[in-house]
């Protein structure tokens, strides 16, 4: 990888070490002419027999990590920062509004749901930034058009089929396996999408058959539950919570992508037995205990590629069911929940490793909602949300202009900040490259760290 700031050693003798390492390790040779560069390079990562071969060497333990999240649906920013001093806020929610004296408070206009109460201690940590008020110019209502725009990072009336971290991996990172990214939210994002497609996904674990229908019943079965946590079906969300009808969106099927790029085919591909898959899996154990919920399952599995060496520059995790046109309080709680349990525990991971000035975790959501609350008890399509950014080096604190619900544009927030300041931020003050090439054009960078 090309990077300004940082030099790796060259990955030579590959041949040789692949060869040697599938003979010795517990892969076994019967899969050695077909398997991934990718799996070989994690398990050789976790396997302790091949702690001295050029696999390991070739991981890299001290390049800047990106972990982003997307909550897929609209997020309801204004119940997760919650301007509780506005009047209008409360007029306008006579129903969904946080009431003041439940809130986690930040300063005297603006405090946290009381579910996130995991991200107010990583807050007063100093290991939390709040971005309030993101979002772009003429602002699309779609679910699927606002998801575009912002993994593509185009403006509105523009579309683009590249993705900004796809041209990220494009431009800086040439040569690297196609590992750079990992997608953990069932299909690769369109951010990944670029001209020689890198990144890979996980898909649904019945392509591995990790799946069973039995809780875990001592260590053998552990992996299993973790990966069927992870991959529960799409519909499982949408009878869980009333109004979440979104689950996750990737953006347009990306037909130039090949098998290879997709986990889920390069492991059928290899012809590796489940068993052989969850006894090297088992050899790595996250050091803290992760929430049970589908998004924490995911970081946990980004918490073992790191752990174990893993090259990865990007991971890419979704949690849905923000779509919260009806019956929105208790189910939006509950995923802010879900949401804070399981950035603290992939904190509290990364502390343990010693990874966590290596790691900057971004969310994001392709809208947030209107203002007023529709005859349903819920919201409806927005605009402006906030981000959060975390991690051991961020620029903690609450930065951005707070939005004006005395000055709205059909109903909704006006953006403070556009969404491409903080990628710029991303691209240069956290990944070392120029964002121009990514991005288009200049934008500023948002200080993320």
């Amino acid at each position: 990888m090309s990077h300004d700031h940082t030099s790796e050693p060259e990955f030579t003798g590959t041949l040789h070490t692949r060869r040697q390492f599938l003979r010795t390790s517990m892969l076994g040779a019967a899969a050695s002419w077909t398997l991934p560069l990718f799996l070989e390079k994690t398990f050789g990562a976790m396997d302790a027999a091949a702690a001295d071969s050029l696999i390991q060497t070739a991981t890299g333990r001290d390049h800047p990590i990106l972990v982003v999240i997307q909550l897929a649906g609209g997020n309801d920013g204004l119940n997760t920062v919650v301007p509780y001093t506005d009047d209008i806020y409360h007029r306008s929610r006579p129903r969904l509004a946080v009431a003041a004296d439940k809130i986690l408070r930040i300063d005297e206009h603006v405090g946290l749901n009381p579910a996130l109460g995991p991200l107010k201690s990583l807050y007063d940590d100093g290991a939390l930034g709040i971005i309030q008020g993101v979002g772009y110019p003429n602002p699309n209502r779609s679910h699927f058009r606002s998801t575009e725009i912002w993994q593509t990072a185009v403006d509105a009336d523009r579309v683009q089929n590249t993705g900004w971290l796809g041209r990220y991996f494009d431009n800086y990172c040439q040569g690297e396996d196609a590992s750079v990214g990992v997608s953990m939210a069932g299909d690769i994002p369109q951010a990944f999408a670029a001209p020689v497609p890198r990144g890979i996904g996980f898909a649904r674990p019945e392509d591995y058959r990790w799946v069973n229908d039995e809780p875990p019943q001592g260590s053998a079965s552990v992996s299993e539950f973790f990966f069927r946590q992870l991959n529960q079906p799409d519909a499982i969300d949408g009878e869980e919570m009333s109004g979440a009808s979104i689950s996750g969106l990737t953006g347009p099927a990306m037909d130039e992508l090949g098998p290879m790029d997709f986990l889920q085919r390069t492991a059928l591909d290899a012809q590796l037995s489940s068993d052989k898959v969850l006894e090297i899996a088992r050899k790595f154990k996250p050091a803290v205990s992760y929430p049970n919920s589908r998004l924490a399952a995911g970081l946990s599995l980004v918490g073992r590629m790191i752990a174990g060496g893993l090259p990865t520059r990007v991971y890419y995790v979704s949690q849905g069911g923000y779509d919260t046109h009806a019956n929105q309080a208790g189910s939006h709680e509950r995923l802010l929940g879900e949401l804070a349990e399981a950035m603290e525990a992939f904190r509290r991971d990364m502390v343990a490793q010693g990874n966590f000035s290596r790691v900057l975790m971004m969310t994001f959501s392709e809208f947030g909602r209107r203002v007023s609350e529709n005859a349903n008890r819920g919201t409806d399509h927005g605009a402006a949300a906030p981000m959060f950014i975390m991690g051991g080096k961020v620029n903690a604190g609450l930065h951005g202009t707070r939005p004006d619900l005395g000055k709205l544009d059909r109903g909704d927030l006006v953006h403070s900040v556009d969404f491409r300041n903080v990628y710029s931020g991303v691209l240069e003050k956290w990944l070392g490259v120029k964002s121009a090439p990514v991005l288009g054009r200049e934008f500023k960078p948002f200080p993320v760290v």
